[in-house]
């Protein structure tokens, strides 16, 4: 495993959240960090008092390097949060320096340097350049960082609609450097959150840009859709929620339900929280809204009792790492979360060997359902 970023002359460990779930062929940074580092490192203009930004910051190698300068960091994920507190206590930093808010803050302090990693999701990219519309001048430089593969004509496109004139860098160990020149001026609205409606019954689905499936109902939750469990007056868990369209039928279909809804995007639990509170307002007292790695946090936390109930459509990729460490920690957790005779419900692609690893951890599983591309599985506690 390599844990050790050294460059120019400083060495950082760095690690992955959750550290045991780690890979040994894994690290917790990439050439687009380095990339970006060794250029901001050698900026003329930059001091002790240069105001940084940083997006994106997947396991927190920027914020460790840049720890000195004082620093807003943003992001969507959860997952990244823990990943560079985790990385910052490590190193013995100390993060007094810096400002953590996750993507649906408002931030109106100024900035002297903008740093991006260029996100999957183009749609959390064209959110954040919208963002910073308002808090840029044409005296802040603007240096954003990915893989080639990940930097395309619409990707340069979206910096000079939003903010200004753009070029890029050579590549450099498949990496390239996006630089643009903010004009100032406020452009161009937000497009987002999306929204869009369901069929029997009819719900207005809201959105936000980082949320999965965000312009269509997904082919997996359509087809769990058919197979949710009777409910009664138990308790269910939507874990890796998205927009909470599955827990939204579950509250509709059992009245006297509660439906906690979990996922690691705060994009995501936000936009399920609004779409109960748009379709079945009665239902917000009956729900429950926790962003967090899993269930890490529902099980640590002394207001929440076991579950009767977990529906799942496990990711099987962090990142754009394909992984199936995500999907193991789901089921490991809602195992606890479940009470004796519980049953984990989860939908995924046919090729996926999910059966087995759940028959090693759960008293029975039973095939459920499937067509032509996903199963359906029912694993009883």
């Amino acid at each position: 495993m390599k844990a050790s970023l050294t460059l120019i002359d400083k060495s950082l460990k760095l690690l992955r959240y959750p550290p045991q779930l780690q890979h040994p062929s894994w690290q917790a940074w990439d050439a687009a960090d380095e990339y970006i580092i060794e250029y901001v490192q050698a900026l003329p203009s930059l001091s002790a008092s240069t105001r940084l930004r940083i997006y994106n910051d997947d396991f927190g190698a920027l914020a460790c390097w840049f720890v000195d300068y004082p620093t807003t960091w943003i992001s969507d994920s959860f997952v990244a949060h823990q990943s560079c507190l985790m990385n910052l206590a490590s190193n013995n930093l100390n993060a007094n320096n810096i400002r953590f808010v996750d993507s649906l803050d408002r931030i109106d302090n100024p900035c002297d340097l903008v740093l991006i990693k260029i996100p999957k999701t183009t749609a959390l990219l064209e959110q954040q350049l919208i963002d910073l519309q308002a808090v840029v001048t044409p005296d802040t430089q603007v240096i954003a960082a990915g893989k080639m593969l990940a930097i395309q004509k619409s990707t340069l496109a979206l910096f000079e609609k939003y903010l200004g004139p753009t070029t890029t860098s050579l590549a450099k160990k498949k990496a390239r450097l996006i630089f643009c020149q903010p004009t100032g001026k406020l452009s161009h609205t937000s497009p987002y959150p999306t929204r869009w409606l369901t069929e029997n019954p009819q719900f207005e689905l809201s959105n936000h840009a980082n949320v999965f499936s965000r312009q269509q109902l997904d082919i997996g939750a359509r087809f769990m859709l058919q197979h949710l469990p009777k409910v009664g007056k138990q308790r269910l868990v939507d874990l890796g929620c998205g927009n909470g369209v599955l827990g939204l039928h579950v509250l509709h279909k059992n009245p006297d339900a509660h439906v906690i809804f979990v996922d690691e995007s705060y994009m995501a639990v936000a936009s399920a929280k609004e779409n109960i509170k748009n379709n079945l307002p009665e239902a917000l007292e009956r729900s429950d809204f926790i962003v967090g790695n899993c269930l890490e946090e529902f099980l640590t936390d002394s207001k929440q009792s076991s579950v009767d109930f977990v529906l799942c459509n496990p990711p099987f990729h962090q990142q754009n790492t394909i992984t199936d460490h995500i999907a193991m920690q789901m089921f490991s957790d809602a195992k606890k979360a479940l009470s004796n005779g519980g049953e984990l419900i989860i939908v995924g692609n046919r090729h996926l060997d999910y059966p087995n690893k759940l028959k090693r951890m759960f008293k029975s599983v039973n095939h459920a359902a499937n067509n032509q591309k996903f199963s359906i599985f029912i694993a009883r506690k």
